[in-house]
């Protein structure tokens, strides 16, 4: 069991088990959540993480134990006064699709009966702090927004009541790995600003230690090991944390952009010009994807701004591997 805090806690589980007909999969789940704190559970798919995360409002009823949010039973409260004081970010983008931006966040301060001054207000300052310019983005319907513009909205949606508990699962999975970071990066500073609880699920340890004030790692529906990310890092309680820390760390190697890798400025060999053995990508493209351009290409050509920077070939990228693989 985990040990006792001083500090206000938001969601505390008390010996929480979860089964599906006869089937356990979350035997004892002790676990606190601090208030203000962003806290991240982690692990592989099947870990029980989202499950934890789902019967904290009650989407999943617990079979056994307790759940307390600020420190009354959850299951004693009506369902919709306990998740009128939550927010909720889903993998898959749910916006409504024949309301606009302006009205999908509009949706739950308008349920409360806030004056719509304030709405319109919460609306233009929220907006803007995600960098959608208001007088552009409130009319538009999700059709028109990027994937990214999407879950910008469906976080705004979320916390535009200011709710104390936000609930986000996988919320950035599906998302190419630029819009990844900046959506991070924009949970780092609404955190920041609001200063909300929150519960962030994902199975992605680079995510996890970028985002989590602490981190809970998960594995066949057991909490293996809570701590800080440098905790984490530095003091795996067993070999399954150090090798999924480890594993995440080396899958992030192939993730970097291309435009981060040394460029070469020198001249290409004449016969690879005139064969076409050249690929053009953009300095935001990954590794991974590099490496499936050198298939049927020689070298890759990088753009910035439709400006070429410089050029990859095989060599090069093997050698940037190779000195941070272990990163």
């Amino acid at each position: 069991m985990e040990p006792t805090t001083t500090k206000p806690v938001a969601i505390t589980f008390q010996h929480v088990q979860k089964a599906f007909g006869d089937q356990v999969v979350i035997p004892d789940l002790n676990l606190t959540v601090e208030q203000g704190e962003l806290f991240v559970l982690v692990g592989t798919s099947g870990s029980g993480k989202t499950t934890t995360l789902k019967m904290i409002n009650r989407l999943d009823p617990l079979t056994k134990g307790t759940i307390l949010v600020n420190g009354q039973d959850s299951s004693q409260m009506p369902v919709r006064d306990l998740r009128w004081q939550m927010g909720y970010v889903l993998q898959q983008i749910a916006l409504f699709p024949t309301m606009t931006v302006a009205q999908n966040i509009a949706v739950i301060p308008e349920m409360k009966g806030t004056a719509k001054k304030v709405i319109n207000q919460t609306i233009d300052e929220l907006l803007t702090e995600v960098g959608l310019a208001p007088a552009d983005y409130r009319n538009r319907l999700p059709r028109e927004l990027s994937g990214g513009e999407q879950q910008r909205i469906g976080i705004l949606r979320a916390i535009a009541a200011n709710p104390e508990i936000v609930l986000m699962d996988e919320p950035f999975s599906a998302l190419d790995p630029l819009s990844r970071q900046q959506l991070q990066d924009l949970v780092l500073r609404l955190h920041a600003r609001y200063h909300n609880t929150i519960v962030f699920v994902t199975h992605d340890m680079n995510e996890a230690l970028k985002l989590g004030n602490r981190i809970g790692v998960m594995r066949q529906g057991q909490l293996v090991q809570v701590g800080t990310p440098t905790e984490l890092a530095q003091h795996p309680a067993n070999a399954f944390v150090r090798d999924f820390f480890g594993a995440s760390r080396a899958k992030n190697v192939y993730d970097i952009y291309v435009g981060r890798v040394g460029l070469s400025q020198g001249y290409l060999p004449k016969p690879a010009v005139a064969a076409g053995r050249i690929q053009t990508l953009a300095a935001q493209a990954t590794l991974r994807t590099a490496f499936k351009a050198f298939r049927t290409h020689d070298y890759l050509a990088i753009t910035e701004d439709q400006q070429v920077r410089g050029y990859l070939d095989r060599q090069r990228v093997v050698a940037y591997l190779s000195e941070h693989e272990a990163d």
